[in-house]
């Protein structure tokens, strides 16, 4: 499959969905049983399946959501999703809203050739401008002479 972005922004709608609106049969089909959910938070925080599946029915809410820029890669079998995700939520009744990094980890299942989330990263976005920029310029594709520099060290011409 060439395009995989259709395909796994289809599930990480109906999983989120799933997530809003409390339907933890959608959410326990669409999420593997060796799911891993790391919360950038200092010390990071991470859940397991059975914590995030009782987590998200009780005490970890989300309220909405709305993607921004996607990205998705398929590396056969396995598929990463990236995106900024403005996230309304709650944890034990504290808001944990705001806009966050998301990175999730898609892995096709053995028997049934389903996918299913196994990882998801949660962490806050840095909205310096000058981070970006700086960030950027580390791009060596978009620096002609360190390209030149980097094909004449990879021996190309």
């Amino acid at each position: 499959m060439n395009d995989i972005l259709p395909v796994i922004e289809t599930l990480e709608n109906r999983w989120m969905r799933a997530w809003a609106g409390g339907d933890a049969r959608t959410l326990k089909a669409l999420t593997s049983r060796k799911f891993r959910m790391v919360i950038g938070t200092k010390p990071c925080a991470i859940l397991d399946t059975k914590s995030w599946l009782e987590a998200a029915n009780t005490s970890f809410v989300c309220n909405g959501y709305r993607f921004g820029d996607l990205y998705a890669r398929n590396l056969g079998g396995v598929a990463v999703f990236a995106t900024q995700l403005d996230l309304q939520a709650s944890i034990d009744g504290h808001d944990w809203s705001g806009r966050m990094w998301l990175t999730d980890i898609w892995k096709k299942s053995g028997v049934r050739r389903n996918w299913r989330m196994v990882e998801r990263v949660l962490s806050r976005l840095d909205e310096d401008p000058k981070l970006h920029k700086a960030i950027h310029s580390l791009q060596a594709w978009r620096r002609p002479a360190q390209r030149q520099a980097l094909a004449a060290a990879l021996g190309e011409q």
